[in-house]
């Protein structure tokens, strides 16, 4: 069976991991392709919150196989709290496999990150600080080190020797910074080593051989398409590609492979760290917003930005990443706010633009043109049906998917697995 492919479709936090936690259950598969511990979904497993940065909230499903494909970089610490914390809550993550070509973060990586964003000062680019862009930059200049490297920790003390001459360098010259020892960081990762082990494998073959054999196979990318180093809202990106197409080669898989690409997106918009932000309210509704929907981040627990709807970006969305269907989350967040608005468009110097501007500089200036619909009261969770809804949440719902060109076969109405709306009519008609 073909492959799908698990998308954000805003700037990240749309709730992927609740998503994702669903859609395991007929899933054989779910293999995580890009982005590192800057990322977070949280899970409820029986009455159980769980943060989750690395490991595929598909953890939870025990007959799914969770996958950290070749496109991660892994911070190895992480991860074994991870796997830690799973386990004091008494779920398995035997099932968990990782890939050998995944890059490792370093502490130089993370050290690095911190003290860049200081010295950016009112330029930063609000990174989480996790060392995902220094270790991204090293696979670039091929001078990474990888989850392989681990096996033979005398071609990882020569690998880190070299990275560590130019990046020592760099920290004590540039920003008067001690060095960094190697011996006690490869004394520090062969410990990991020892853990991780027998865990690494080829993910490419490993998944290529699932779908040969006819298994589900579900490919999760993090963060969001407006975050995305070719196509988001640049410099403040992430350092990957989370669009469908990085499933390709974060995976290992051939693009023939993918039949349906799932775009997660909230009923409102919303984005982490610096940035422009259209939509961006920052009036009360946009307070509600924060407060009722929890806005906090899960990797850094810092306050979201929130706004609305911005049909704009989902087209955007739709056309980068070929979606076949949306799943909306956080309708619930939206109950009580009267009028509720949607971005159609925008304008900039006289002119307006229906699609995403082909210009940093208009997007970063551009006014949302605006259109108003009524809004809703009452709770909504124990709605399972879409007429279950109320009649204005309804019109909401379809007014999105007239705009964006995409059926929203989900939507969410609360944050436990149940609390969802399936119109699996609507999904199958694509």
């Amino acid at each position: 069976m073909p492959a799908n492919v698990l998308v954000g479709a805003q700037w990240g936090d749309e709730g992927k991991g609740k998503v994702c936690d669903i859609l395991a259950a007929d899933t054989h598969f779910v293999v995580r392709y890009q982005g590192g511990n800057n990322a977070g979904h949280t899970v409820v497993h029986d009455g159980v919150t769980l943060k989750l940065h690395l490991i595929p909230s598909s953890i939870l499903s025990p007959d799914v196989t969770p996958v950290i494909g070749d496109g991660v970089v892994v911070d190895p610490q992480v991860l074994l709290e991870e796997i830690d914390l799973l386990t004091e809550q008494g779920i398995s993550a035997d099932r968990l496999v990782v890939s050998g070509n995944a890059h490792l973060i370093m502490p130089y990586h993370r050290e690095i990150d911190r003290v860049t964003e200081r010295h950016l000062g009112r330029a930063k680019l609000g990174t989480t600080k996790r060392g995902i862009g220094p270790a991204y930059a090293d696979k670039a200049a091929r001078i990474g080190l990888r989850i392989q490297d681990l096996l033979d920790m005398k071609i990882f003390g020569q690998k880190l020797e070299v990275a560590l001459k130019e990046k020592n360098a760099i920290l004590t010259k540039i920003y008067n910074r001690l060095p960094m020892d190697a011996a006690k960081i490869a004394e520090e990762y062969a410990g990991y080593a020892e853990r991780l082990a027998p865990r690494i494998a080829d993910t490419s073959l490993l998944v290529w051989s699932a779908l040969r054999e006819g298994k589900n196979v579900l490919f999760e990318g993090a963060q969001g398409t407006l975050l995305d180093v070719d196509h988001g809202t640049y410099p403040f990106v992430t350092s990957s590609s989370p669009v469908a197409g990085g499933a390709c080669t974060g995976a290992g898989v051939g693009p023939r492979e993918i039949e349906r690409v799932i775009g997660v997106t909230k009923a409102y918009v919303t984005r982490v760290g610096s940035g422009p932000f259209p939509t961006e309210d920052l009036g009360p509704d946009g307070e509600r917003m924060i407060e009722v929907g929890r806005e906090y981040g899960t990797t850094t627990g810092r306050k979201r930005r929130t706004g609305w709807f911005d049909a704009v970006l989902l087209r955007y969305a739709a056309r980068l990443n070929s979606l076949s269907d949306i799943f909306l989350t956080k309708l619930d967040v939206l109950s009580g706010i009267d009028p509720l608005r949607i971005a159609v468009a925008y304008t900039h110097e006289g002119r307006t633009y229906e699609e995403f501007p082909p210009h940093q500089s208009i997007f970063h200036n551009c006014e949302p043109v605006y259109e108003e619909m009524r809004g809703w009261q009452g709770d909504i969770s124990a709605a399972r049906t879409f007429d279950e809804l109320p009649e204005a949440a309804q019109a909401y719902v379809r007014r999105i998917e007239e705009l964006g060109g995409v059926p929203a076969t989900w939507v969410s109405v609360g944050p436990a697995r149940d609390e969802t709306v399936v119109r699996a009519a609507v999904g199958a008609a694509r």
